[in-house]
Order: structure tokens, then C-alpha cells, then sequence
């Protein structure tokens, strides 16, 4: 299963931010499965080391950043992605937009943020990491 990460259990993860923490952290552990594959955007990376390096400084949040890489994939936007979110008046936040489709375009069938709410639009599953867990793992 693909499985798409936004960048609020990125940085769950890597700020160990309660309660998120448990939960993200228990998803990030499955990219040692063969079950499921791990997926999520350079923008989500950026965001994600962006609040690392505020909380533990650049360096360090650059390292936290490396380890992430080697577990998780890269999801990617097309240049097409662009006019379909401009023009799609479902979605409000362009940023959310471009994990919506990155997430798409990697084949994956879920994606896990704690903001679920953000992502209304969308035809792929939207779980928080909680509820990942509980539907698709335990």
C-alpha cells in the first residue's frame, strides 16, 4: 500500500509533538515493511525541516531530514498539476493542492495528515495517523 505523508507528520515526527508523536512516529515505522511503502513531497520536506530547524537548528534538522529520506519516497508534482489546482475551485490551499496531486501521481491510496479537514476535495483516502493505524494496520 502507498501511503502519502503530509508535512504535519513530517515534523510531528522529527519535533516529537504531542499527542501526534506516538502516531506518526508508529507510521514512519512502516517503511520497514514490505507492506507499505512510504511516500511524501519535496515541499513537505522543506516545511518539515523548516520547523525542525527552529526547534533543534539546521544542522540537526538537516540530519533528521537524511534519515527520513532513506525511508520515504519522493512523490512529484507535473507542471500539469499547476493549472489543475489554479482551476479546481474545491481546493482552497494551493499548497495542499500540490500534496494532493504529488500524492496522486505516486499511485498513492491514502494519505496521512493530522489536518484532515484541509483536504475536502479529495478522491484518495484521508486518514489522520491515528485512525491510519486503526483502518489499516492493528
Amino acid at each position: 500500500m502507498k501511503i502519502f505523508l503530509d508535512a504535519n507528520v513530517l515534523v510531528s515526527v522529527l519535533n516529537k509533538e504531542y499527542p501526534y508523536f506516538t502516531y506518526a512516529a508508529r507510521v514512519l515505522s512502516l517503511a520497514d515493511t514490505k507492506k507499505f511503502q512510504l511516500y511524501s513531497s519535496s515541499s513537505c520536506f522543506a516545511i518539515a525541516f523548516y520547523f525542525s530547524s527552529k526547534k533543534s537548528g539546521a544542522v540537526t534538522a538537516k540530519n533528521k531530514i537524511a534519515l527520513l529520506a532513506q525511508k520515504i519516497k519522493l512523490a512529484e508534482n507535473k507542471s500539469e498539476d499547476l493549472l489543475a489546482i489554479a482551476s479546481n475551485k474545491k481546493i482552497n490551499d494551493f499548497e495542499d493542492g500540490l500534496q494532493y496531486h504529488a500524492a496522486k501521481n505516486a499511485g498513492c491510496t491514502c494519505i496521512v495528515t493530522e489536518n484532515t479537514k484541509d483536504f475536502h476535495f479529495s478522491e484518495i483516502e484521508i486518514l489522520n495517523a491515528e485512525n491510519f493505524l486503526i483502518n489499516h494496520v492493528l
